[in-house]
Parts: C-alpha cells; sequence; structure tokens
C-alpha cells in the first residue's frame, strides 16, 4: 500500500508541471516555411521579414494574453521536398501551434496532406485555388485566387474589345493552376485562347515560345509565373517586335520584377491588391489604415519596396495572432477560431472565412494596375 501511495504521489508531481506548461506555456510557438533562397527568393524573403516584425510588434506589447509568441522558420528554397521535410520538423521536433507559408502553390500542395493528418492549422501564402478548393479542414490561405485574377483580366479585356488571347505560363505550382484557369474560365467571357505556351522555372529565353505566339492573330499575351521569367518575358516580347498588350498575373506585384525587365516593363498590365497602390486607396476604405500602416513599417524597417507577398505573411500573423487570443495553445481552438473569422482587415482584402470557405475574398479585393515610368498605378479604364 505504502508503495502504491509513493508511485501516487511521484505521478502527480510529474503531471503537475506539464498541466501548468499547456495551461501557461512559456511561449507560443508558430512555424513559417518560406522559399528565402532560390529562384522563389523575391516572394519568401518579405515574407520571412514580415513575420518576424508583426512577431516582434507582439512581442514588444506583451505578447498574446502576457504570452510572447516565438517564431521558428525555415528555409525551403521553393523545393517541395525540403517544403516537406521543414514542415514535418516544425509540427514533430518544434512542437508549433500553427505554421505561415509556403510561398510558392506547389510546395502548399505538397505538405497538405501532412499538417491535415498532424491537425496543425497552415495559411499559406501561395494563391493557387486547388490549395483551398476543395476545402481542407486545417488549410486557408491569405492571397487573392487566381480564379478571381483570371475573372478581372478577363473582365478588363472584355470591356476592351480584347476576345483572342495568347497564353504563356511557368510549369510551377502557380503556374499550371492558373493557366488551368485562364483556359476554363475563357468561354464564359467569349474568349478565345489561340495559343498555349509554356516555359519550365529555370528557363531563361522564351523567344522560341514568344515566336510561335507572334505568327498568330493574338490580341494581347497573358503570361502567368512567380519566377523571375515574368520580367524575360516582357523583355523577348520587345526584341521580337510584339507590340501587344502584356498581361501578368498577380505573382507580378513586386517591383523588382518591373526593375529587373526595365523599360520593356512600362504598360504591363496585371490584377493585384490595393498594397502597392496605396496611396490612391480613398480614406474612407476599411484597408487603408492596414495598408499604410504595414507599407510605413516594412519600408523603414528593411529599407526595401513592400510587395503583396510581405502583406500575405501580415495578414496571416495576424490572424493566427487573433485565434490566439482566443484560443491559446488549442490547436482545434485556433483552426475554429481563423475559420469563423469575420471582418478581418488585411492587406489582400476583408476576409470572411466560414467552414465551407477558406478563402474568405471575392474579386473585389483586386485592382487593375499597370506600369507607368517604372512605377505600379491603377489602371484607368
Amino acid at each position: 500500500m505504502k508503495k502504491f501511495i509513493a508511485f501516487l504521489i511521484v505521478f502527480v508531481a510529474f503531471l503537475i508541471p506539464l498541466s501548468i506548461e499547456a495551461k501557461d506555456p512559456k511561449s507560443y510557438k508558430i512555424g513559417g516555411v518560406f522559399a528565402i533562397t532560390g529562384p522563389a527568393s523575391w516572394l519568401g524573403e518579405p515574407e520571412r521579414n514580415t513575420m518576424m516584425m508583426v512577431v516582434d510588434m507582439i512581442n514588444a506589447k506583451g505578447g498574446i494574453n502576457g504570452v510572447p509568441i516565438e517564431a521558428v522558420i525555415e528555409d525551403t528554397v521553393g523545393d517541395e521536398t525540403k517544403t516537406v521535410n521543414a514542415v514535418k520538423k516544425l509540427i514533430n521536433s518544434d512542437k508549433v501551434l500553427a505554421i505561415i507559408g509556403p510561398s510558392r502553390s506547389g510546395t502548399t500542395m505538397a505538405v497538405i496532406p501532412i499538417v491535415e493528418r498532424a491537425q496543425t492549422s497552415l495559411i499559406s501564402c501561395a494563391a493557387a485555388e486547388t490549395i483551398i478548393n476543395p476545402v481542407k479542414k486545417w488549410v486557408f490561405k491569405t492571397p487573392q485566387s487566381d480564379r478571381d485574377a483570371v475573372v478581372r483580366i478577363y473582365d478588363y479585356m472584355v470591356k476592351h474589345g480584347i476576345t483572342r488571347v495568347a497564353l504563356i505560363s511557368g510549369t510551377t505550382g502557380f503556374g499550371n493552376a492558373g493557366r488551368g484557369q485562364l483556359k476554363d474560365i475563357a468561354p464564359e467571357f467569349g474568349i478565345k485562347i489561340i495559343a498555349d505556351e509554356t516555359y519550365g522555372p529555370q528557363d531563361t529565353d522564351m523567344t522560341p515560345q514568344l515566336t510561335k505566339i507572334r505568327g498568330t492573330n493574338a490580341q494581347a499575351i497573358v503570361n502567368w509565373s512567380i519566377v523571375p521569367a515574368q520580367a524575360i518575358v516582357a523583355k523577348n516580347m520587345v526584341q521580337l517586335g510584339i507590340d501587344i498588350p502584356l498581361f501578368q498575373s498577380h505573382g507580378f506585384g513586386n517591383i523588382k520584377y518591373v526593375e529587373a525587365a526595365g523599360k520593356a516593363a512600362e504598360g504591363i498590365i496585371f490584377p493585384a491588391g490595393r498594397l502597392l497602390a496605396v496611396d490612391t486607396v480613398p480614406a474612407s476604405h476599411p484597408q487603408k489604415k492596414v495598408l499604410v500602416e504595414y507599407k510605413t513599417m516594412y519600408e523603414k524597417k528593411f529599407n526595401d519596396p513592400v510587395s503583396t507577398f510581405g502583406g500575405h505573411a501580415w495578414d496571416a500573423m495576424w490572424m493566427v495572432a487573433e485565434a490566439l487570443k482566443k484560443a491559446g495553445a488549442d490547436k482545434e481552438g485556433i483552426r475554429a477560431s481563423i475559420e469563423t473569422m469575420k471582418g478581418f482587415v488585411g492587406t489582400g482584402g476583408v476576409f470572411n472565412f466560414s467552414p465551407t470557405d477558406h478563402y474568405g475574398l471575392t474579386p473585389d479585393a483586386f485592382e487593375m494596375l499597370t506600369v507607368k515610368n517604372g512605377k505600379f498605378v491603377v489602371l484607368q479604364d
């Protein structure tokens, strides 16, 4: 009997620290998986920077309910295998409560089965609609949808009499998803796809594909990718004397792409969030305050132009912070809090999630922008 009582005392003594730790953790660990280096670093670097900036802001004010956030960030290099390994590490070794990222659509799709099995919320910074359609219980995303981007592009084309379109796209997850949407939605707008060319993420010359397009009667070209080839396509078009409008995806939302393309970027048209044209957003717009705050803080801290991609991480990190306020270290509580979040004002738009919608935005989250004198400006109809 004495041995049994002694065992109970030891057992209870062992459980008490565990229960205290569960109720009062030393920190809330949140994972980040971004393409900080590699060909997609123009996405991942501002995302990493932004996540750390938000974490520092929160911790400087005392954390969440007095508990600091601990960011555990991994560099995926934009590679699917590295992303899978990073997510497994964050879940199994670091014991994170939620994960922000990945940067790319393909790497996001690769880790969805892992987070679903581990019952850990993933707030992706990638845009492909396939990430959240069909709905996955533990997966959300903050970028505007590729389908909505296509709708905005085609709507603009129809208004300006463009009905014959040539496609050129990268063979990444984002490129493939966008290409599929461009082809699927075209009939709804009476648009005919008369050329459909692709290129690899490492390709540095799209002259062969564009030469084929030049031989058609296309009225415009749509390029869909996230890699530096966005600038190369524009340059190659100028070199070949192709003088028709070039439309890009919302993946063009980084001024560094404009700088890389130089004069060839002039006149490029693309859909994007209001962050890139914040000066033209009316003071009464619900996003105005958030857009100005993020742009001002980021550019001051990093001495680098703000991009839509960093904005995706800003939205995701603040969503997690709001969920932590309500749920604490409860994974299911965090997921449920995000899923029921309404009227969340972010850089990407005003989000309204639900059990049947883990995207939360509408096509109105986009503005049509163009490049004028090397800068992004709102396109005037």
